[in-house]
């Protein structure tokens, strides 16, 4: 059973920093890969895609935290990073991890691509 796994949410004052990590466990088949993107809840609307690396290099953001938070990935351990950075409070909220498993990853902001999520630590931005 494929599970996923956040840490690093917390509270920051507006302009501070803070990183998330999610990990990914449970594949047993080689010919899939995780593919790892964040979410978050948006303004009346289901969960947006934040950020997605399908490949090491290729990266993908949300317009509103493009030039402030940046993915990164390790794939050896299945692990994706987000640093956000200069966070605002309209970034406060709960994000989610997702996983999908697919032979090519594509960084899709489809939520319903993604079959297994996380609990989603809570992130809180004070002014």
């Amino acid at each position: 059973q494929v599970q996923v796994h956040e840490s690093g949410g917390g509270s920051v004052q507006t302009g501070g920093s803070l990183r998330l990590s999610c990990t990914a466990s449970g594949n047993t088949d080689s010919r899939y890969h995780y593919c790892l993107t964040w979410f978050r809840p948006a303004p009346g609307k289901e969960r947006e895609g934040v950020a997605s690396t399908p490949t090491p290099g290729d990266t993908y953001y949300l317009g509103a935290v493009r030039d402030r938070f940046t993915i990164s990935q390790d794939n050896a351990k299945n692990t994706v990073y987000l640093q956000m950075d200069n966070r605002q409070p309209e970034d406060t909220g709960m994000y989610y991890c997702a996983a999908a498993l697919e032979t090519y990853c594509t960084g899709n902001f489809r939520r319903e691509r993604y079959d297994y999520w996380g609990q989603g630590p809570q992130v809180t931005v004070s002014s």
